[in-house]
């Protein structure tokens, strides 16, 4: 296979990435409200824990692993600090 047609399947790929992070950015929007309404933390350690750990276990290839959960835990990072900018609203 060639460089072009791989990169096109990277691109296909990463429009779909972009529109289920998007998909989920919405219920993340949805988790700031109801814990501002309810007056929560953002951060609740257990959840991502266990969220961590279950993501590495649906990861097939190992020499993936570690990569894939360190893409996650940016992802959750990024989802904390929005919830705040949310928390944060008058």
């Amino acid at each position: 296979m060639d460089l072009e047609t791989i990169r096109e399947q990277i691109d296909n790929i990463d429009k779909k990435l972009v529109q289920d992070l998007e998909q989920r950015m919405a219920l993340v929007n949805q988790v700031a409200h109801y814990k501002k309404a309810a007056g929560k933390q953002v951060l609740d350690p257990k959840r991502e824990q266990a969220l961590l750990k279950k993501i590495a276990g649906l990861v097939d290839d190992d020499t993936y692993r570690s990569t894939i959960s360190a893409i996650f835990t940016d992802i959750l990072k990024h989802s904390r600090e929005y919830q705040r900018r949310v928390l944060d609203e008058n």
